[in-house]
């Protein structure tokens, strides 16, 4: 699917990009920059976003190393 393509997206994403769109309209923004937001924010909270690397880079902060315990004895 390319970038930005839209179409497996289900109606309830697509209800909640409108709104989130009509709401940044509402605050000023311009109407490209306000519908880019809204899907931002939609990949945001379905995931979509953290999906994109493949397990490749950035671990999401969870780190592989041991925590070391030094003792003050």
């Amino acid at each position: 699917m390319p970038q930005g393509d839209n179409s497996k997206d289900t109606d309830k994403q697509k209800r909640q990009a409108e709104h989130i769109e009509k709401s940044n309209q509402k605050k000023g923004i311009s109407e490209s920059e306000a519908e880019k937001k809204a899907w931002a924010t939609i990949n945001s909270m379905y995931g979509w976003d953290k999906r994109v690397n493949n397990g490749r880079g950035s671990s999401g902060g969870k780190t592989n190393a041991k925590k070391v315990v030094h003792n003050t004895f």
